[in-house]
């Protein structure tokens, strides 16, 4: 038999400016703000992430970095 100690999700995102829509950099970084909110508005007592970087590119697209638990798995060290 096999359980899972522990398990988490690493991601990248590129939120891009859309220029054909004429997206500003202050558009994506409220994009990206949203996001973080979605975050916290959707944890649980189980639910877990951390943002790892946070880089805002030249062309005003930011990269976001995090480590999310994976369904409600422990998390073990991943997040120490």
């Amino acid at each position: 038999m096999k359980r899972v100690k522990a398990a988490c999700i690493c991601q990248t995102l590129h939120f891009m400016r859309k220029e054909e829509l004429g997206q500003t950099e202050a558009s994506v970084q409220e994009e990206v703000k949203r996001y973080k909110q979605s975050l916290d508005r959707s944890r649980t007592q189980y639910k877990m992430y951390k943002i790892l970087e946070e880089t805002l590119q030249p062309d005003g697209s930011v990269i976001l970095k995090l480590k999310k638990q994976y369904n409600q798995s422990p998390v073990g060290e991943y997040f120490n």
